[in-house]
């Protein structure tokens, strides 16, 4: 019965980790590592939303489901790009349409490209992420302006001095349909969020009632250098008050597999992806259609591309007047507390998935502990001791019941090579020295399965953090996102955890003692490719229980015993 509960403790919290963290590789659309099946890849999207249409043929309304989407014509022949520059960003717009096609994240490393800044945004030859706004007529073979559309752009500063505390850029497209489109970004010092207006004026004699459509265009490749090791959520996502955050899988849009709400009044739409996301936030009250599609672009690079768009019917315009949609658009890191601030909901970005009840608290203590100690490598210490405080007595529960399994080993051992015969008997003779003991064999296993939910939701955590990206710790760890460079800490993990393994009694199975051996070999070997953070949060909480086990050993009379693998 002893080597039964020690085998469950091994195959749930281990054999179960990896088959689980196999399937996640495959639910984000990696292939699996262990048990590989063919995984269909998501194609690098070229620069557009929607297949080009022959010259001159206006923008009409396509229905997808119950939500109308935009059919744009022909890219425009000449354009420029506009650079603007805050504190923060450095951004491009595309006099085609008044798009964003391109932010640059000034205080973000990328970790594949040394010495330069993340791209969040891009529109070039290997990638398509853009955020694209126009207008949709509501009288069919009506053309109005829209991402396409070429605009002028006004006059004005592009760069946020200091002692300014915001920048604006203007965009007007010439009258399409009776109507003109003026598109106005404001940049705010310190803020990922910008405000974009959007003045619709009716320059024709009959009153026009347009839909104003908010969209995020992307491929579906993920973010470059992401660990095989593990998986993050790239894709879109919206945010209603109905049915709150809803994420959607690229292969799942791909199969026309989508299933969010279609209609709302309040949330928002965003493109997410590993620490960094993007969203278009409209006012609540304002009624809007929702959509997600694969976009086929017939390029010789890709042919599909994704986007989630929004489509917000207007009230009708009266001729020589003017009507003002304010929006707000974020592009930046996941930075939970600024994204809560921004609009309720928007944090969930953020995703801890159905840990999320146990996550939220633990990154609240964390942030705290962090604006103590102002460093989060010791933060993440902290955080673990104050976890096993908590949790002291349960593990004492189970470490107690070890030692009581330990202490009766020999007598097990000796009755199971006397009885190696007779099985039957020797399940007898076991339970009655359990009895005798009054020892429960199950009894160290409840305490530690009631603690490894608060466990994983604390690796998800420290995965999600965008804060620890780029933070040092002590020496050599000047990332705790990403992984040691000198495989010191996995090194130390996993002789901490052989240690953990040697502490305890050897099962009398050759077959089962290798196990008990092998698959925490195993597991550590993963820890080498996890980043810094993970692997230092795992160490605390092997030394921590080693410690805690040594000292109940000794305090029940059992003396700590180093038991080496024979193999």
């Amino acid at each position: 019965m002893n080597d039964i509960r020690r085998t469950i403790l091994w195959v749930i919290f281990g054999f179960s980790m990896v088959l689980l963290w196999d399937q996640w590789q495959v639910h984000n659309g990696h292939k699996a590592t262990f048990f590989p099946t063919p995984a269909q890849q998501a194609q690098v999207a070229a620069a557009s939303a929607a297949a080009p249409q022959a010259a001159g043929v206006p923008a009409a309304v396509v229905p997808q489901g119950t939500v109308a989407v935009p059919v744009v014509e022909t890219r425009a022949a000449s354009k420029e790009l506009v650079q603007v520059e805050t504190d923060l960003f450095k951004l491009s717009f595309d006099t085609e349409g008044g798009t964003l096609v391109r932010a640059e994240l000034l205080k973000h490393e990328d970790e594949q490209k040394p010495g330069h800044k993340i791209v969040l945004l891009d529109d070039s030859k290997d990638r398509i992420y853009t955020a694209q706004t126009g207008l949709i007529a509501s009288t069919p073979g009506v053309a109005l302006p829209t991402h396409k559309t070429l605009m002028t752009v006004r006059p004005g500063a592009r760069q946020l001095k200091d002692g300014e505390n915001e920048l604006s850029i203007t965009f007007e497209s010439t009258a399409q349909g009776g109507v003109k489109l003026v598109k106005t970004y404001t940049v705010k010092r310190g803020a990922y969020d910008m405000a974009v207006k959007h003045d619709i004026v009716n320059t024709g004699t009959q009153d026009v009632a347009p839909q104003l459509y908010f969209q995020l265009v992307r491929d579906g490749n993920k973010p470059a250098g992401e660990s095989s090791f593990y998986s993050t959520f790239t894709g879109p996502a919206i945010y209603t008050e109905a049915k709150k955050y809803q994420k959607v899988e690229f292969a799942d849009i791909k199969k026309k597999k989508v299933d969010v709400e279609k209609q709302a009044s309040t949330g928002y739409i965003a493109m997410v992806q590993h620490y960094f996301a993007s969203a278009w936030i409209l006012p609540d009250g304002m009624n809007r259609d929702i959509s997600i599609d694969a976009v086929d672009i017939g390029s010789t690079m890709a042919d599909c591309c994704y986007r989630v768009t929004l489509i917000a019917p207007l009230d009708a315009i009266k001729p020589g007047q003017t009507k003002s949609v304010a929006a707000t658009f974020y592009a930046g890191p996941q930075e939970e507390k600024k994204l809560e601030a921004l609009y309720p909901g928007l944090e969930l970005v953020k995703d801890y998935g159905w840990l999320t009840i146990l996550a939220k608290p633990l990154f609240w203590l964390l942030h705290q502990l962090n604006n103590i100690l102002g460093n989060w490598g010791w933060s993440i210490v902290s955080l673990v001791v104050l976890l096993k405080a908590a949790f002291y007595w349960l593990n004492a529960h189970a470490y107690q019941s070890m030692a009581k399994m330990k202490a009766i080993n020999p007598k097990i051992m000796e009755m199971r090579e006397r009885l190696k015969d007779n099985p039957q008997q020797m399940q007898v003779e076991m339970m009655k020295i359990y009895r005798e003991e009054k020892v429960n064999p199950m009894g160290g296993c409840v305490p530690i399965a009631l603690q490894i939910p608060v466990f994983i939701a604390l690796y998800w955590v420290l995965l999600s953090t965008v804060e620890i990206r780029n933070a040092p710790w002590v020496g050599w760890i000047h990332d705790l996102s990403a992984p040691d460079p000198y495989f010191i800490l996995p090194l130390f993990m996993t002789l901490t955890t052989l240690l953990q393994t040697a502490l305890n009694p050897a099962p009398p199975d050759p077959m089962q003692a290798k196990m008990m051996w092998i698959m925490p070999l195993a597991f550590s070997v993963m820890f080498f490719f996890f980043p810094a953070g993970l692997v230092l949060y795992w160490i605390t909480n092997n030394v921590l229980s080693i410690a805690q086990q040594w000292l109940i050993n000794v305090r029940m009379g059992v003396p700590p015993q180093f038991n080496l693998p024979k193999f």
